[in-house]
């Protein structure tokens, strides 16, 4: 009985989600074992059909995501929740182009990523294969089914997937459509795997890598769910904490852009990740850009929580607390600070970072090479919004997540992140003295 047969009831009790979770582990690596041979051809023609698939099952997976919005409506979820959630025929035909966008990447496995003769005659390559085992751990977004699960094929990899509570229904619904598309193309549909359960337990289970079944965790959830993988897992995990993302707006920043920038980087969609947090505006340029900026996010319906200069723009800022420039709001609020010059923005973003994106508005060409040569986040942007912090926006296609760690992958996680590499060394019958 595979995983979606046992969605029909879920397991109940740690000795029973134990069982399961190992079974799924031992059908993951055997797939990932028969992935890692497939070609490019058969891995573009999974992806082609989980497309399709997804498309087909539009109907089913939105009458499943409509019960799964009523009930976290039912349990007093927030409006942005309720967004990032939501599905429609419009999000449900961009998730399956954005399949079909992966499948026209470059396959990453397999690539020479250098190659080199040693003095003694042996070539040495240096190759990149597949990872193995995926598993990842995700709350709100049901995209993530699709985005995890078609990343994960075309770098080679088996993907374990444990939705939230919250979005499982369509999450299954999902993964029904993306396991048909698989065996369509003649590949394991055990590659892509949903933990059917809303137990808990089946989380810890993952963060112990079953037995060597798991080879890296990718968490996509809010500070809570990221800080226990980080802490639990015993084994490696891609992830970001925390979006607390920044706008510097420099004295030499054109005030057009600047509000438009800002405006983007805080409101198109509030509840992402790479939505900005905390404005930063130069004194330098105070008395020119910080009112323009400040009346264009409350009249646009965004809270504002400020410093003394900020306060005394509009009645409508409130005081901000010192808490405020550590916060991920997810939602319409914004901590905007005046800072003195481009030291103060790189000395604040360096104390309240949490190193995901920054971004700086100027003219000045110098003061922004400083600021990407300094400013120690995975991405780091001049004259752009922070919600081009996104893998489909760099060309990835999709992405599996933002890691904001220092070790292998760094920023958006997409197909050459899901790789990892071996060495073939070739001789003539050279032995060592």
């Amino acid at each position: 009985m595979d995983a979606m047969s046992e969605a029909r009831g879920e397991a109940h009790g740690d000795g029973d989600v134990g069982t399961l979770m190992q079974a799924i582990g031992t059908r993951a690596r055997a797939a990932a074992r028969r992935l890692a041979r497939a070609p490019e051809s058969g891995k573009n023609a999974a992806l082609a059909a989980m497309a399709e698939n997804l498309r087909k099952a539009a109907p089913e997976i939105l009458a499943r995501n409509a019960e799964d919005v009523a009930l976290a409506r039912e349990a007093g979820q927030n409006a942005a929740y309720l967004d990032r959630l939501s599905l429609d025929a419009a999000r449900i035909g961009a998730i399956a182009a954005a399949v079909e966008a992966i499948a026209a990447l470059p396959d990453p496995v397999g690539r020479v990523l250098a190659g080199f003769e040693r003095p003694n005659g042996l070539k040495i390559e240096r190759v990149a294969t597949p990872l193995g085992v995926i598993g990842v751990i995700f709350e709100s977004r049901p995209n993530v089914t699709a985005d995890a699960g078609a990343l994960c094929l075309k770098a080679g990899n088996a993907a374990i997937l444990r939705a939230g509570s919250d979005s499982l229904g369509t999450a299954m619904a999902m993964a029904q459509a993306m396991r048909a598309g698989l065996a369509e193309a003649g590949l394991p549909e055990d590659a892509v795997q949903i933990v059917p359960t809303r137990d808990r337990a089946a989380v810890g289970a993952m963060l112990t890598g079953l037995q060597g079944c798991i080879d890296v965790i990718v968490p996509r959830g809010g500070k809570s769910l990221v800080a226990r993988v980080q802490e639990e897992a015993r084994v490696p995990v891609f992830a970001h904490l925390e979006g607390i993302c920044h706008v510097f707006v420099h004295g030499d920043a054109d005030l057009a852009m600047a509000r438009a920038i800002v405006k983007n980087a805080k409101l198109r969609r509030t509840g992402v990740c790479g939505a900005a947090e905390t404005l930063l505006v130069d004194e330098a340029c105070a008395q020119t850009h910080l009112a323009p900026l400040v009346t264009m996010l409350l009249d646009a319906g965004c809270a504002v929580r400020g410093d003394e200069p900020t306060c005394a723009v509009d009645p409508r800022v409130t005081p901000a607390k010192d808490a405020d420039w550590d916060t991920e709001y997810l939602d319409a609020i914004i901590a905007v600070r005046v800072v003195a010059g481009l030291d103060g923005a790189l000395e604040h973003i360096a104390r309240h970072s949490s190193a995901h994106t920054e971004s700086i508005i100027t003219q000045d060409e110098a003061a922004a090479q400083r600021f990407l040569a300094e400013v120690d986040s995975a991405i780091v942007m001049h004259n752009a919004s922070t919600q081009f912090a996104d893998g489909g926006e760099f060309g990835f296609g999709a992405e599996i997540g933002i890691a904001t760690g220092r070790m292998h992958a760094r920023g958006p996680v997409g197909v050459e992140q899901l790789t990892s590499f071996k060495y073939r060394v070739c001789g003539t019958g050279q032995t060592r003295p």
